[in-house]
């Protein structure tokens, strides 16, 4: 990537990085209640509630609060939680860990079953072709939350192979953080594999069609070599494409997963933290979402770009 272009995505996404912590600020203030009213509790008087407000500085106007949030974030502190008081980059140290390994898990595994399904349909078009497209169909249209639950009657209540819910850290043992996350993943990764596979297959396809294959069949090179090496180089494009939107889409998709299969990860944290008022978590979780998806907008460009040298060098 050239470095004037470089900049010119640097420059965009620290605006981008403004625009929507500031835009998340005024969002989050318009909710109903405020911390204030959270802590002192529905019958304190009239005047611990505004003491209390004063105090978390909810009094000053919304521009002097994001200014003064601002000034800290830009000083390296993500300041301090309204509600518990524990500072914010403590509160995400203790749950970065759960949602990093859902959301990591998720995309490896989506990426090498979406890919691997996507080649073997283009190679065998037909039931698998058509298996590829009805599970795109299906997979897209079903909401996760709800593959969640039915995964989880089957393998959790029914046949109890799996816990229901709940998180073990690494530390406490490879098989059981492997253990607690099965169900998770396996819920996001549904859809994303049969969108993936499905884009995989027609991408292949149609690298399959050109003119170079013929020849490189003619001059005797094995179909796997083929199909595997020249083919999938050739649709890398369109699959970097899916693969950036997974995990742009993996950074919302798993607020609802953590629910549903009650995960102590700031992405589900990041909704209790919104019906708190709790703006220093919500502003912290959300800005992190943000940096994940300018990386991954950077590292697609990255690729696109490496892409093209070669397409250009073959």
């Amino acid at each position: 990537m050239p470095l004037r272009r470089l900049l010119n995505w640097f420059v965009m996404s620290l605006i981008l990085f403004f625009v929507i912590s500031a835009l998340l600020f005024v969002l989050v203030s318009l909710t109903p209640g405020d911390a204030a009213r959270v802590i002192v509790g529905p019958n304190a008087s009239q005047e611990q509630y505004l003491k209390v407000r004063e105090e978390l500085g909810l009094d000053l106007p919304l521009w002097q609060q994001y200014g003064q949030w601002l000034g800290q974030l830009l000083q390296g502190d993500l300041g301090d939680s309204v509600v518990s008081g524990v500072p914010v980059a403590q509160v995400l140290a203790d749950r970065i860990e759960a949602t990093l390994s859902l959301i990591i898990l998720t995309f490896v595994c989506a990426s090498i079953l979406g890919i691997v399904l996507g080649v073997i349909g283009a190679a065998r078009p037909g039931i698998v072709g058509k298996a590829a497209d009805i599970g795109s169909v299906i997979g897209s249209a079903v909401p996760s939350f709800w593959i969640g639950l039915v995964l989880a009657a089957i393998f959790a209540v029914q046949l109890q192979w799996l816990p229901t819910s709940g998180y073990s850290p690494l530390v406490d043992g490879l098989g059981a953080w492997l253990v607690h996350l099965i169900l998770p993943v396996a819920t996001l990764t549904i859809g994303g594999t049969a969108l993936l596979a499905k884009q995989t297959r027609d991408a292949v396809a149609e690298q399959l069609s050109q003119p170079y294959i013929l020849l490189l069949r003619a001059h005797g090179v094995s179909e796997r070599r083929i199909l595997w090496r020249h083919a999938l180089r050739g649709a890398a494009v369109p699959i970097v494409t899916i693969l950036g939107m997974k995990m742009i889409g993996l950074t919302t998709g798993t607020v609802l997963v953590e629910s549903v299969f009650v995960i102590p990860g700031f992405a589900g944290y990041a909704v209790n933290a919104t019906l708190l008022h709790d703006i220093p978590v919500v502003q912290a979780i959300a800005l992190i979402f943000t940096v994940v998806i300018i990386i991954t907008n950077l590292v697609v460009e990255l690729l696109y770009s490496r892409l093209n040298v070669k397409e250009a060098s073959r």
